[in-house]
């Protein structure tokens, strides 16, 4: 089974918020690739966005479809938020871009919860598959 396959066998919530993640991304980085003011940090969630897809496909490989999976988005996201939420302070950023950046940051905390509980429970012993 693939990466692909194992998400998309989760509940519909699930696979869901995963679409809702990853055009939360693609969308923010593409919004904010047309303000010189907020470039660099479109091309920072590129990387970090290219990262977490490498990265996660190379432990799925290893650990299959676990609950452990999350621990890539803490040690990429985490760091990725606050850079944003620090960004937010910049006053060459005009609203909309600013906008973007928080809609962006409440999906990352959404979702860093539900990655923070699932690999804390991994930790205390859920090591089953999740598919």
């Amino acid at each position: 089974m693939t990466f692909h396959e194992a998400m998309l066998s989760q509940p519909y919530w699930v696979v869901m918020w995963t679409r809702i993640l990853g055009a939360a991304l693609v969308g923010t980085l593409v919004i904010l690739a047309f303000s010189k003011a907020t470039r660099r940090d479109a091309f920072v969630i590129f990387v970090t966005h290219l990262a977490v897809l490498l990265i996660m496909g190379w432990l799925f490989k290893q650990v299959g479809y676990v609950r452990l999976l999350g621990i890539v988005h803490i040690f990429l996201w985490t760091p990725l938020a606050l850079y944003l939420f620090a960004r937010l302070g910049d006053p060459a950023i005009i609203a909309p871009f600013r906008q973007a950046i928080w809609a962006l940051l409440l999906v990352l905390m959404i979702s860093l919860t539900f990655d923070y509980i699932d690999v804390t429970r991994y930790l205390l012993g859920e090591r089953s598959s999740l598919v």
